[in-house]
């Protein structure tokens, strides 16, 4: 196995400095290779981070010396590229979501397998120390049996950002608005934390923005297959932007999350949260939205370790197929009317 491994970023809009910064801070990786078809945007990111420059990601997939292919292009386009990158013997990291529908995560799940390479898919909050100390109390039952898990994301986008790009906001390449591209990350965190979800039943609407084929505010009431109810609001219309929150609360303890930080840890054991253990190096500020560089770190480093070791990465293809489950069944809800069982 080489000790260093060699990246290439395909897709270099908003979330492509992160991933180049992750690769240069990471000892055993490289990047190599940066492919966008905008060639004024690879340019851009190839000055911070020096590589070669490609507007055809089929031409650089022919390289023999890429390891791994990052596909950070709009979401509908996650599974073709993926699944050509696999199909050149190439491991595979997507962003969130991992595609737009499932028919799409599914091909490049099992492209990836039929190739033996790696899938990760991003969901760089799953590596928060916050996430990290939450699951282990739940797995160890401090909190006892959970009852209710809270996801909201309160965030807003101006029209120009859904203006600034043909594909965002539409349903074939953004796959949804503001459940689908800003809340998912929390939609994951709450099935994390909560366990499966059984059904949902929503409402969604576009209430501050022209132009958009999607959802600015979205609502779903959850039901666990635990038993424990739930609630998810996706938002985009909350000027001028205001938190991420995570809401679990058991039968012997309540933690609440806000921007990634435990605000609030309630057990009846008397047991205190340390909170000055938390990690506030390395963030990138986004507007009323902002990336935590150490956790896509993380994540960056264990699909690394992942391949290294033969094991499957933390986050794989499967694992991130279950969000994108959950926000397509309450698109369906709301487009029915109806109650929807996953």
């Amino acid at each position: 196995m080489k000790q260093v491994l060699n990246f290439a970023i395909v897709g270099c809009g908003v979330i492509s400095a992160t991933h180049a910064k992750c690769i240069a801070q990471i000892p055993d990786a490289k990047l190599v290779a940066l492919c966008d078809i905008v060639e004024e945007k690879v340019q851009k990111l190839a000055r911070d981070y020096p590589a070669d420059i490609y507007t055809d990601y089929e031409e650089m997939l022919k390289r023999e010396d890429i390891d791994v292919v990052s596909v950070l292009t709009p979401s509908g386009l996650h599974a073709e590229i993926g699944i050509a990158a696999a199909q050149a013997g190439k491991h595979v990291i997507v962003e969130k979501p991992i595609d737009v529908t499932l028919e799409k995560a599914d091909r490049l799940i099992k492209a990836c397998r039929e190739a033996g390479v790696k899938l990760c898919s991003i969901s760089q909050h799953r590596f928060d120390k916050a996430i990290v100390d939450i699951k282990k109390a739940v797995d160890s039952g401090k909190l006892g049996q959970l009852n209710f898990g809270g996801s909201h994301t309160k965030w807003y986008r101006t029209q120009e950002y859904y203006d600034s790009g043909d594909w965002r906001g539409t349903w074939a390449l953004d796959g949804g608005g503001a459940l689908m591209n800003q809340s998912i990350h929390y939609v994951d965190m709450l099935q994390y934390i909560m366990g499966p979800v059984e059904e949902v039943s929503a409402y969604c609407a576009t209430r501050a923005h022209e132009r958009i084929e999607v959802e600015d505010i979205a609502v779903a009431a959850v039901k666990f297959k635990s038993g424990a109810l739930g609630l998810i609001e996706g938002n985009t219309a909350a000027y001028p932007g205001f938190c991420t929150r995570l809401d679990i609360y058991g039968t012997e303890g309540s933690v609440i999350v806000e921007n990634d930080k435990i605000v609030e840890w309630k057990l009846k054991s008397g047991e205190e949260y340390k909170a000055d253990d938390q990690e506030i190096s390395n963030i990138a500020g986004l507007g009323s939205a902002y990336i935590t560089i150490d956790s896509h770190q993380r994540q960056i480093q264990d699909m690394v370790n992942a391949i290294k070791e033969d094991r499957e990465p933390l986050v794989n293809g499967e694992e991130g197929r279950k969000p994108l489950q959950i926000v397509l069944a309450i698109y369906e809800s709301a487009r029915t009317g109806r109650p929807v069982k996953l």
